[in-house]
């Protein structure tokens, strides 16, 4: 028996996002959905879900399919609502009274303190808006899952509070999860579906294993299409030698045979079909200045502290050196994004008390809200303006980061989360600096892009302090490893314990 199934779905918004997609989703299903930043994973959700509609082919679901959807952003109707309220006011009117019992339970399993439970959505961080809004789907007992990006601002701890909580459902409620976090996908689908414009694939395997099977796919497609063009080349080839030969002889044969090569080749290379190559997003790109200073940053014991004077850590001794690509780990409000704040501050011209920067330094910052792009600004007055480029050029480059120029003259807000990230790159390229100060830099980044600044940073041996909840991408990138622990700044060897203990809810 299945829940949904899927025939020849197709999708067009301006240019065509998937096609000819053929999918079955049945009981107990956990379904990754991987594709790139803007190729229609959020509109196959609505799609699954009822609140959008296929261009093409058809959606049959079974009857009596209770479906629960958790999208990227929470309605704005929703922000004045207290975190108990919204989670109540998915049960219809007539069971809200008899069963309020419920709602406790689904906010016990998401280990929502007491004192959250009576905070308005508005005034609750983006991980715990992101729950709340797990928690109002889960209330209503869906059969079918739908969530959307469900890390985006989530710390570790609750990442692996998500997982296990995912783990712990109803084995026959099927969940679709579309996700750019490549260990949360390992962590809790058997299943991938990689979208794409045509040709999509699917594999019963995690998204790891399935990344491994499709490339082998995208390989022997390759090695495949490069045959068939050379047999295209050699008929042709034979083609023009025999009409040369049958027009010299007058030989009608030689002519008919000629004809028969030329429209081998064409029906063959009609056939031929290349590998799959993912339309980029926007190509990833850093410039680095260079310096020759030992010591790009020195810490002397620098103690961080809440706005309030509370002392969160003191750092105590601390040199960042070029190539150092040092990842800084700690629960949620330990104080890394203080530690950030306080080192840009410093770099930017303020006297901080115990950080000390090289007059060689040129930073480059990308903060996890992106804060640092007006809102109102277009893409294309702030990368003209800010890098004193040309009018032509800066709409060369918008393009190649993704933003296409319809969207160039549009408000940043505008842009979706994958846009703007590729945007905060281009502005990190253009800055040319030696020192990155990155704080959750692959929020929205799908994952060809977190590859692609996985490489820059690694290729171009760049020098960065970084925090990230992107388990994969710290592995990938960081080099030296700073703890926030028991008040202190430790230099640890791997980021594994840490990942383990925030798992465990120890972080």
């Amino acid at each position: 028996m299945t829940m949904i199934n899927l025939r020849k779905l197709g999708v067009t918004l301006g240019v065509p996002l998937f096609s000819d997609l053929t999918l079955a989703i049945a009981p107990g299903d956990r379904l990754g959905l991987v594709a790139a930043n803007g190729r229609g994973k959020s509109t196959l959700l609505r799609c699954l879900a009822g609140t959008a509609e296929p261009g093409s082919g058809e959606i049959t679901r079974a009857r009596g399919l209770r479906i629960g959807h958790v999208e990227q952003n929470v309605p704005p109707q929703f922000g004045h609502l207290t975190f108990r309220q919204l989670v109540l006011g998915a049960l219809p009117a007539e069971r809200a009274q008899s069963e309020h019992w419920r709602v406790e339970v689904a906010l016990d399993s998401l280990d929502v303190p007491e004192a959250l439970r009576q905070r308005r959505l508005g005034e609750l961080s983006g991980g715990w808006q992101r729950l709340a809004m797990l928690a109002r789907v889960s209330v209503t007992e869906p059969d079918l899952l739908l969530l959307d990006e469900p890390t985006n601002h989530l710390d570790l701890g609750r990442i692996g509070q998500l997982e296990n909580w995912l783990a712990a459902l109803p084995r026959d409620m099927a969940v679709v999860v579309a996700s750019h976090d490549r260990a949360f996908l390992d962590a809790v689908t058997d299943r991938t579906l990689f979208l794409r414009q045509e040709r999509s694939q699917v594999f019963p395997l995690p998204y790891s294993r399935a990344r491994i099977a499709l490339d082998e796919i995208d390989a022997a497609d390759a090695r495949r299409y490069e045959r068939d063009i050379k047999t295209v080349q050699q008929l042709r080839r034979q083609a023009a030698k025999l009409n040369n030969i049958g027009i010299n002889s007058g030989s009608d044969l030689l002519l008919s045979k000629t004809r028969q090569l030329r429209q081998r080749a064409e029906t063959l290379e009609e056939a031929a079909r290349p590998a799959h190559r993912e339309r980029s997003a926007g190509a990833i790109r850093l410039a680095h200045a260079g310096t020759h200073a030992r010591a790009l940053l020195t810490l002397e014991d620098l103690p961080v502290a809440t706005p309030d004077g509370t002392l969160l850590f003191r750092t105590g001794k601390r040199w960042i050196n070029p190539g150092d690509r040092i990842v800084l780990l700690g629960g949620n409000g330990a104080g890394k994004t203080c530690l950030i704040g306080l080192i840009q501050a410093a770099i930017a011209g303020r006297e901080i008390a115990g950080v000390r920067a090289t007059p060689s330094l040129v930073p480059g910052f990308a903060s996890q809200q992106l804060s640092e792009y007006p809102d109102g600004e277009t893409p294309h007055r702030l990368i003209s303006r800010r890098f004193d480029v040309g009018d032509q050029p800066a709409r060369s480059l918008l393009a190649g980061a993704g933003i296409t120029i319809e969207l160039q003259e549009n408000p940043i807000r505008a842009l979706s989360g994958g846009q703007k990230a590729r945007l905060a790159m281009l502005a990190l390229r253009l800055a040319r600096p030696n020192f990155y100060l990155l704080d959750e830099p692959t929020n929205h980044l799908d994952i060809e892009g977190q590859e692609a600044l996985e490489a820059e940073l690694t290729a171009q041996d760049a020098s960065c302090l970084l925090v990230s909840h992107d388990r994969s991408f710290v592995r990938a990138v960081g080099n030296r490893f700073w703890q926030i622990e028991n008040r202190r700044l430790h230099e640890v060897d791997a980021p594994e314990a840490f990942f383990a203990r925030a798992a465990a809810g120890q972080g």
